[in-house]
């Protein structure tokens, strides 16, 4: 702690990524997508003029939010661009909870959401996940007063997704304050809010290019909501930082946005190796959480899950493994190429037999 930090810093426990390490391993710790992004992407980069740095980029980013509204089947007025999926959520958290009542979310959810609150000084009321390890709408449609609520849609990091019509059902019952669906992981097998927001005009959805469009490495994220809504993020990010995405960001994300078919193929690829997964983890003795994201959820009943972390990192294979009530035993595993598969259930084996 240093004596020139601010309380309201002091008192922050910051999000802790999953680790990047410099050594060669196999990386199946923080969700990336495992295939490089669209061929255009690299087309992009090799032809961009340098001369084009030394100008600003558009602060309205007009140009990614056409693409992305023509993606979505929307209009560009209901999209908004930031610099990672990230500061969209922080921008959201400052724009629509700090009403001095409590925010609704899982106990159990992307680790990201209590740090913002903390530092906006927003009050969290967790709830805990049902009996199937599912987001409970119920619970976070039943308490008043609030000032929100927030999940994401496939949940992280347990990868349940709720179906369409139970958001729809969740919108109908909460029309006084926001409800933010956090859609990262949602391009591999759930199904989007996004087509709910012309009805309901409090719901805002997120989402990134990090995952299922393999930029992880560029940072660029969007939100797609109402008019007003999306008025709000633009008060605050022209408030802080009114050129937020780089020029050359957007127009990797508009290649990326470009190509359906590679799109389409990678995603495919991503949830095919999950499934084939899922069944090896199980003959092995796993329990597996049902995942529509791009990772999965899975502990053994006889075997510590900090141990099979710790024995996995020995032979070069990256996991998560989270310190936090309820989730101890589990490990979270990314899904990689079918040969990085291949080799988690062959370290997994030695560990177990």
């Amino acid at each position: 702690m240093s004596q020139f930090w601010s309380p309201a810093v002091q008192a922050l426990t910051p999000y802790v990524p999953g680790e990047q390490p410099a050594e060669r391993v196999i990386k199946l710790n923080t969700n990336e997508n495992p295939y490089p992004p669209a061929p255009g992407v690299g087309r992009v980069l090799r032809d961009y003029a340098t001369d084009h740095l030394r100008l600003y980029p558009d602060p309205t980013s007009h140009a990614l939010r056409v693409a992305l509204a023509e993606s979505f089947g929307v209009e560009t007025h209901q999209v908004f661009a930031g610099n990672g999926s990230d500061e969209v959520l922080a921008f959201a958290f400052q724009a629509f909870f700090c009403h001095g009542a409590p925010l609704d979310v899982p106990a159990i959810t992307y680790s990201f959401y209590p740090v913002y609150a903390k530092l906006y000084n927003v009050e969290l009321r967790t709830h805990p996940l049902n009996a199937q390890w599912e987001v409970d709408l119920d619970a976070l449609a039943q308490t008043q007063p609030r000032s929100g609520m927030i999940f994401a849609n496939p949940n992280a990091p347990t990868g349940h997704a709720h179906s369409l019509a139970a958001l729809e059902t969740l919108l109908e019952r909460v029309t006084d304050r926001v409800v933010l669906i956090d859609e990262a992981y949602v391009d591999f097998g759930a199904e989007s809010a996004i087509a709910l927001t012309e009805r309901y005009p409090n719901l805002l959805v997120t989402g990134t290019f990090s995952k299922s469009r393999s930029l992880a490495g560029i940072r660029l994220g969007y939100a797609v909501g109402s008019r007003e809504l999306i008025e709000g993020l633009e008060r605050v990010k022209d408030s802080f930082n009114s050129y937020p995405v780089d020029s050359l960001a957007s127009r990797v994300g508009m290649a990326a946005l470009e190509d359906r078919a590679h799109f389409d193929a990678c995603r495919e690829r991503v949830i095919t190796t999950r499934e084939q997964t899922r069944q090896r983890l199980e003959r092995l003795g796993f329990e597996v959480l049902p995942s529509s994201a791009n990772f999965v959820l899975a502990q053994h009943p006889a075997f510590d899950g900090a141990q099979l972390f710790a024995g996995l990192r020995e032979r070069g294979i990256l996991v998560r493994h989270f310190n936090k009530a309820g989730l101890e035993n589990f490990l979270r595993i990314t899904i990689g190429t079918d040969d990085e598969m291949d080799s988690l259930i062959e370290a997994l084996q030695a560990l177990i037999r």
